[in-house]
């Protein structure tokens, strides 16, 4: 039986190590750019999913519109106790941030949920935000919802800052969050 020679040895761990930086070259993302089917769900630093879903009126609104401005994506539904909880802060925090430009696009789960009982939770809360409907579950298919609420914090170049996964979410963090995406609009 032939041994291996150090020269062979040291020609294929070249070899294998060329092939390891040529495979993570290939694979890397750059920076800016969108992993959606790369990674297990959108995630901080990632640019956020682009969609369109029709608000109460059936008019499609478009999440890219906003290019330029923080958003809030907040995925929710009428049954969800969270969701309730932490609707009147989101309502009171658009109140507060709407004129330096900052945007709420709810939006309701409707594959989970009953249009009617959307629209009534919408009234009791006097929700003045957008509010779009996922009848299809696209945006929670994209965003990879596993639990309601789920909100996505979006700076105005598209880049998710921060995911929040569950709630409700405190008042008080509700309006740091905001803060900390309106530092990014200079």
């Amino acid at each position: 039986m032939e041994l291996i020679s150090n020269q062979q040895l040291r020609i294929g761990s070249a070899v294998i190590l060329l092939l390891g930086l040529v495979w993570i070259g290939i694979s890397a993302t750059l920076p800016g750019t969108s992993t959606v089917s790369g990674i297990p769900a959108p995630q901080a630093g990632f640019l956020a999913p682009d969609f369109t879903l029709p608000d109460q009126q059936g008019e499609d609104v478009t999440l890219s519109a906003f290019q330029g401005q923080p958003v809030l994506v907040n995925v929710w539904a009428s049954w969800c106790n969270p969701c309730r909880q932490e609707m009147p802060a989101m309502q009171d925090i658009y109140q507060q941030y709407q004129a330096q430009g900052f945007v709420i696009l709810a939006v309701n789960a409707a594959n989970q949920d009953s249009r009617t009982d959307a629209e009534a939770f919408i009234a009791e809360m006097g929700l003045t935000f957008p509010i779009l409907f996922d009848s299809d579950g696209l945006v929670s298919e994209l965003y990879q919802v596993r639990a309601l609420p789920s909100s996505f914090f979006i700076l105005p170049d598209g880049t998710i800052q921060e995911v929040v996964i569950g709630g409700p979410m405190a008042e008080a963090l509700l309006y740091t969050r905001v803060e900390n995406l309106l530092t990014e609009v200079d």
